[in-house]
């Protein structure tokens, strides 16, 4: 339990310095775009593709449950309702845990075991400033995007599998889809997508900062911030969804 705690303390005090650092100047802007495409451009395709068979498997099996009881018209609200408000930024939270909170992590600890950082310390260079906080900024804006681009695809994907494979007609689910989705559904998912984000980032570079000397080390690193992160996107997910409900947002 000591320990536990130990690291509680250790994740928030440096969770606290690296959004000091990112929400005040100076920033590094250039750093902040390199990241943005690295998080964002170029996770796009495995995002796309994790959203087109989402939907297309959400649609299949609504379609299977409502058929049991005459409501299969209720397949296209269903699907991106699920989407937006749910899945759409679950899965690339998720998607991105195991890509870019790894990748963070693996890049940030050969730095520490080589005395990179060490080194930027040395020219008074903050690594809070110029290494964690463009890659904390970067995750907070490109993971709206990224989940923006998910919900269309992913509602997109169910409207393939429902046009050609259940039969339902084009026009009409279009039309349902754009008649039941909301403003506040989009929103949800998009401030769960800024959250996972930060949490992405957060984990990545903790735990890279606290890498041990050694390949193993660097390993180590990179597999518990890809578990930690997708822990605390899942654990956040179900806290921000009760807290959406109880504002009856």
């Amino acid at each position: 339990m000591l320990g536990l705690f130990a690291e509680i303390g250790r994740l928030s005090v440096f969770s606290a310095r690296v959004k000091l650092a990112a929400f005040t100047p100076r920033w590094f802007w250039g750093e902040i775009w390199r990241q943005m495409i690295r998080i964002g451009f170029y996770s796009f395709p495995v995002v796309g593709m994790s959203a087109v068979f989402i939907g297309a498997a959400l649609a299949l099996n609504i379609y299977t449950g409502g058929s049991r009881y005459g409501a299969e018209q209720f397949v296209p609200n269903i699907v991106v309702l699920g989407i937006t408000r749910e899945l759409g930024a679950v899965i690339t939270g998720l998607m991105l845990a195991g890509r870019v909170s790894a990748g963070i992590s693996a890049e940030i600890g050969a730095m520490r075991v080589t005395e990179q950082i060490d080194a930027l310390e040395t020219l008074s260079a903050s690594p809070y400033r110029y290494l964690y906080a463009p890659r904390f900024l970067a995750a907070l804006i490109t993971l709206p995007i990224l989940v923006a681009a998910s919900d269309i695809i992913g509602v997109m994907g169910g409207w393939l599998v429902s046009v050609y494979s259940l039969g339902f007609d084009s026009t009409t689910y279009l039309r349902n889809t754009l008649d039941f989705v909301t403003t506040e559904d989009i929103i949800v998912g998009l401030i769960k997508a800024v959250v996972f984000g930060g949490v992405i980032a957060l984990m990545g570079c903790y735990q890279g900062d606290r890498s041990q000397a050694g390949a193993t080390g660097v390993g180590r690193a990179a597999t518990l911030s890809m578990v930690g992160a997708a822990v605390l996107v899942l654990a956040s997910n179900y806290v921000m969804s009760n807290l959406f409900v109880e504002i009856g947002l």
